[in-house]
């Protein structure tokens, strides 16, 4: 179906890990390094600043954030009285920096990360999902994906479904009631699977590139194809069933559904995630469009 863009802000450097949360869009801009609410006016309040670079945000059930810091590999809390604090130190568990982060009803995060250094080319490597439970302990939720980056949650919590970005798939685990993952399989394989290799080689071989995503009412999920310059909703089975184009010059890093009534999805878009580029310009949008079926699950 078609869609019409809106704008909603200008003037970010990279805007990531968008969530809806009372009442206003939550995101994460990397190269700012703060974590910022925009009201559905388009107005910009900064939360927090996060030298480190923040991306991936979620709330614990007593309503404390939680975010992403990428370059040392942890995960904050942000208490009550503002202050943040160390939730979790990721740094023994995972390589490269820590990225996006899904949060369930029972305050577990799931935190995936980048395996090897993106930004110098270095030769891509498999990369585990790490749980963080509430009260800090870590363990290995699962191994051995290739860059798992955006991920959702059933609204159940049966269900964590997580985006592989060089994999070009989706791929899902049961969650049992301990928070251990089990029955791996593929939900979405959204183009051939590449051979891990050289960067070049490797990189070359993504055609589909899921970023960013959020859940829908109907199980479907929508992601952000950092490849493709779109967003696109894909069914389980990987039948893709709607896709938005970004305009000329933009590329899209992340979505989420929100609004009022959880037909909005809001978009992170740039014109490209290299660091060197991103980092001295303010050219990071949100787009709005308006889609037929709401939000549901986690983020």
């Amino acid at each position: 179906m078609a869609h019409e863009l809106s704008t909603l802000t200008t003037g970010g450097k990279f805007f990531e890990g968008p969530r809806w949360h009372d009442g206003a869009w939550w995101v994460s801009d990397f190269y700012r390094h703060g974590v910022f609410t925009i009201a559905p006016d388009g107005t910009e309040t900064q939360v927090l600043e996060v030298d480190t670079q923040p991306s991936g945000l979620g709330w614990l059930p007593d309503g404390r954030l939680l975010v992403v810091s990428m370059k040392d590999q942890r995960v904050l809390r942000q208490e009550t009285d503002g202050t943040l604090v160390t939730h979790a130190d990721l740094s023994g568990l995972i390589t490269g920096m820590a990225n996006d982060m899904v949060v369930d009803d029972n305050g577990r995060a799931w935190v995936g990360g980048f395996g090897f250094d993106l930004m110098g080319g270095e030769t891509p490597v498999a990369s585990p999902l790490i749980r963080v439970d509430p009260d800090g302990t870590l363990s290995v939720a699962a191994a051995e994906l290739m860059f798992p980056n955006g991920s959702v949650i059933t609204p159940d919590g049966s269900t964590l479904i997580v985006g592989e970005t060089m994999g070009c798939r989706y791929s899902a685990f049961t969650i049992q009631p301990d928070g251990t993952l089990s029955d791996r399989r593929v939900w979405a394989e959204l183009a051939p699977t590449p051979a891990l290799g050289s960067f070049e080689d490797t990189i070359g071989m993504v055609t589909v590139g899921p970023d960013g995503c959020c859940l829908d009412a109907e199980g479907q999920i929508w992601f952000a194809d950092a490849i493709g310059a779109r967003c696109v909703r894909v069914a389980e089975g990987g039948e893709i069933t709607d896709e938005i184009a970004l305009p000329e010059g933009l590329g899209a890093f992340a979505c989420m559904l929100g609004g009022d009534d959880g037909t909005t999805l809001l978009i992170c878009a740039a014109p490209d995630f290299f660091e060197q580029l991103r980092s001295e310009a303010n050219e990071g949008v949100l787009l709005t469009a308006t889609v037929g079926v709401p939000h549901a699950g986690r983020p």
